[in-house]
């Protein structure tokens, strides 16, 4: 009697076990499509048999195993953030590349090529105060240009800084779920076998990726402590330690919770392009941008001063030496943002030599220096199409290495879901392994209950 009521004790747990495999199964089938979800197996251990000594077998529910690899989890994060950074970088400068025209007839090249040209036509007819006012009128055009150019650029810089507070914001709204996950950890009994708490944590990992460069370290009881730039701490146990952008005379800087400066250790860098969307923005506020300015504004200032000079070298419609420049600037301001015509009269453009006032030989020396090399051995147009080729090819660079990134990333995804994810074809075989199981030992039960049924009855007669 003995032995048929332990037979039936280790049929009705076997079903029980079974019955957990089962549950195991249906949650994987669920969240099949979840984010961050990592395929669970419900192991199985047997129990110790020695029938001489007692020890009668039977199947014990061990561990719920997860599928996750961490080093794929790397690999996913890694390349995102590198595709993050790919895609702010293009899609910042993408806005900041139509200020720039390549065909010269437009915006500040077809303003140059106008300027020149009004010299050109000056010199036909030196004495005009048509042709005279012509060229002032297409000096303020050349200004009016580079002003708004600059002003472009400018606004493009505020809008990266706005997007950087966002970003910011994010990266704290991120940091405080990985916190209340990270708490759920340490309050929560067996938390490193739950599925769901660790598809939030895997999900909320993910997402921070594509925003920040970081090092997660993994502790024992299933939580993560997060260090942005592998160094400052966001997320420590369940506290959260926010970041803060905040707006510079250098561009942007970033904080940590205690006020240090941290910048340096997320922008992008020439050796270091991994630092996700907020080291993109960091660099393209803090040094793209400005490096695009500067180029302007030297541009700006060598022809303002070329123009300058070489009209101080003629003399006037009266054959006076010129007391009023052409063009102005305000070199702290920027010179590209504050260039303007002065109050210079029609009569003060000196369009003569020296040595044959009335004539048009200084005219024509202007006009020639739409020819000449005056900045880094490039005419003034040339150095401007340098400073236009260099935008396109910085945003054809960012176009080209998101292309490539969105292809690791798809790969990187991929392999990890073909390791951790869940293969409905493998949960249905399981599923199917583990009924025929279910249903031996169904059947045993029913064939145990009756033989402990008739033993019973023989008892009893």
């Amino acid at each position: 009697m003995g032995s048929l009521t332990t037979a039936l004790l280790n049929s009705a747990s076997a079903l029980e076990v079974y019955q957990q495999a089962f549950n195991v199964i249906e949650n994987n089938v669920t969240n099949a499509n979840t984010p961050g979800f990592s395929a669970q197996t419900q192991t199985l251990e047997a129990g110790p048999f020695d029938v001489g000594t007692g020890l009668l077998g039977g199947v014990i529910a061990g561990p719920v195993t997860s599928a996750d690899s961490p080093y794929l989890d790397r690999a996913v994060r890694s390349q995102t953030q590198q595709l993050g950074s790919a895609q702010q970088q293009a899609s910042d400068l993408g806005a900041v590349q139509s200020l720039f025209d390549t065909t010269g007839q437009a915006l500040v090249p077809g303003a140059l090529n106008a300027f020149f040209s009004s010299f050109s036509q000056l010199a036909v007819n030196p004495n005009d105060p048509a042709g005279r006012q012509d060229v002032i009128t297409a000096a303020q055009n050349v200004a009016q240009q580079f002003n708004a150019n600059a002003t472009g650029i400018q606004q493009a810089a505020t809008s990266v800084q706005n997007e950087t507070s966002d970003t910011v914001s994010t990266i704290n709204n991120l940091a405080s779920q990985i916190a209340n996950i990270n708490q759920q950890y340490a309050t929560t009994p067996d938390s490193t076998q739950d599925g769901g708490l660790q598809a939030q944590l895997n999900s909320a990992l993910d997402q921070l990726s594509q925003y920040a460069n970081y090092t997660a370290i993994s502790n024992p009881d299933g939580s993560d402590t997060i260090l942005l730039g592998g160094q400052t701490p966001v997320v420590i146990g369940s506290q959260a330690l926010a970041i803060s952008a905040h707006s510079a005379s250098s561009g942007t800087v970033i904080t940590d919770s205690q006020g240090n400066n941290i910048t340096a250790q997320l922008q992008n860098t020439a050796s270091q392009t991994n630092g996700a969307a907020l080291g993109s923005e960091l660099e393209t506020t803090n040094v793209t941008l400005p490096g695009y300015l500067a180029s302007l504004n030297s541009v700006a200032q060598t022809f303002a001063d070329t123009v300058n000079t070489a009209l101080s070298q003629g003399v006037d419609s009266t054959g006076a030496a010129p007391t009023v420049n052409l063009f102005q600037y305000n070199a702290t301001a920027g010179v590209a943002a504050s260039l303007s015509v002065t109050n210079i009269t029609p009569a003060e453009i000196a369009a003569a030599s020296t040595s044959a006032p009335g004539g048009n030989g200084n005219a024509l020396a202007i006009a020639n220096l739409a020819t000449q090399p005056v900045l880094g051995g490039s005419t003034i147009t040339q150095a401007y199409g340098n400073l236009a080729g260099q935008v396109g090819q910085d945003v054809a660079n960012a176009q080209q290495e998101q292309t490539t990134q969105q292809n690791l990333v798809d790969q990187a995804q991929q392999q990890r879901s073909a390791a951790s994810g869940v293969s409905l074809d493998a949960e249905a075989a399981q599923l199917i392994q583990f009924q025929q199981a279910f249903q031996a030992i169904g059947q045993m039960v029913t064939t145990l209950n009756t033989l402990t049924q008739t033993l019973i009855t023989m008892v009893a007669t």
